[in-house]
């Protein structure tokens, strides 16, 4: 199989997504890099252009190389060639399940979970009931109608993009300012809005192994910039601090890990995913699933990885011979 590395897409994280495949182009340098366009069209790049492509998560990235056509044709591409497709990909179309479908139907293998699963964990709503199935505590939800009764009862609420990453949209109810911002940004987009949930911000990762078990990673303990973790804090900022492993007690560490690897069963992931958590007094409570995480030289999953003893480069391998074997069978 051919290694490609696709990169880009249509979602407001495609930036995000060309610092993941910087990562993933330095642990995998044999791999061919596709660049899906914001126009949906795919052109091959080169890793000079990536590589010497700086501020990657604030200036537009531009591939130098021969087009492929759009994402379909690219696809079909990749099929006729006995590609294999290491995803740099976040949010949107990428990780709602649509993408994968794409794949599926033309027998492209590809890292990360298959279509159902992605179309589930996306939704958050979804996500958190099915992850409640599996016995995973998550916060009440409140509709939009209700906000202002919430908002007087519980004195702080969070609202967020029912189906994007929390990156972008995130709204911290603080005022009645606030709830016109929330309402406002509703008329356009589904918003999940939950009680504010104090505690100490945490994430998990899990992963697959050749064997088909799941191991749940070190958990991160996440203290934001300004209080919130949002895409400033995330990629831009440097006084976030993320701590691997986290200040967890024994005891709250085995029920991270726990609560990660039941909704990752929950939602049937594959290969790998990420959970985020808010750990309070009594215990961790479930925000979401990311099915597929950041993969940059910052970001959160790596840092497990570091600190399980597992190389960049082996779990990228482990993830092809996966996706490879499913596709087979």
């Amino acid at each position: 199989m051919r290694i490609t590395i696709l990169f880009g897409g249509l979602s407001r994280e495609r930036l995000v997504s060309v610092a993941s495949a910087q990562s993933l182009h330095k642990a995998l340098p044999e791999a061919d890099l596709w660049f899906w366009d914001e126009d949906n069209s795919v052109h091959e790049a080169s890793p000079l252009a990536l590589l010497g492509h700086s501020r990657p998560f604030e200036i537009t990235f531009r591939a130098d190389g021969h087009s492929l056509g759009l994402i379909g044709e690219a696809l079909d591409k990749a099929a006729a060639e006995g590609r294999v497709l290491v995803l740099g990909l976040h949010g949107g179309i990428a990780e709602n399940g649509q993408f994968q479908v794409m794949c599926e139907s033309r027998g492209v293998p590809f890292t990360g979970s298959g279509s159902a699963a992605s179309h589930l964990a996306f939704d958050k709503a979804s996500a958190k009931l099915f992850a409640g199935f599996a016995g995973v505590v998550s916060p009440s939800g409140v509709a939009l109608a209700d906000i202002d009764d919430a908002f007087a009862q519980y004195g702080k609420l969070v609202a967020k993009p029912a189906q994007d990453g929390s990156s972008f949209g995130l709204i911290f109810v603080n005022s009645t300012n606030d709830i016109a911002a929330v309402r406002e940004a509703a008329k356009t987009t589904a918003y999940l809005i939950e009680p504010f949930i104090e505690g100490r911000e945490a994430t998990c990762g899990v992963l697959e192994q050749a064997d088909g078990s799941l191991i749940a990673l070190p958990p991160v303990e996440i203290i934001p910039d300004r209080g919130a973790f949002d895409y400033e804090s995330k990629y831009l900022s440097n006084k976030t601090e993320e701590i691997c492993p986290g200040r967890f007690t024994e005891a709250e560490t085995a029920a991270i890990q726990d609560m990660a690897i039941r909704a990752h069963k929950a939602l049937s992931c594959r290969g790998y995913t990420r959970t985020d958590f808010i750990v309070t007094q009594n215990g961790p409570v479930y925000i979401e699933t990311n099915t597929l995480p950041g993969m940059t030289a910052s970001s959160l999953y790596p840092k497990e990885l570091a600190a399980q003893g597992i190389a960049f480069a082996d779990f990228l391998h482990g993830q092809i011979d996966i996706a490879v074997g499913r596709e087979k069978h």
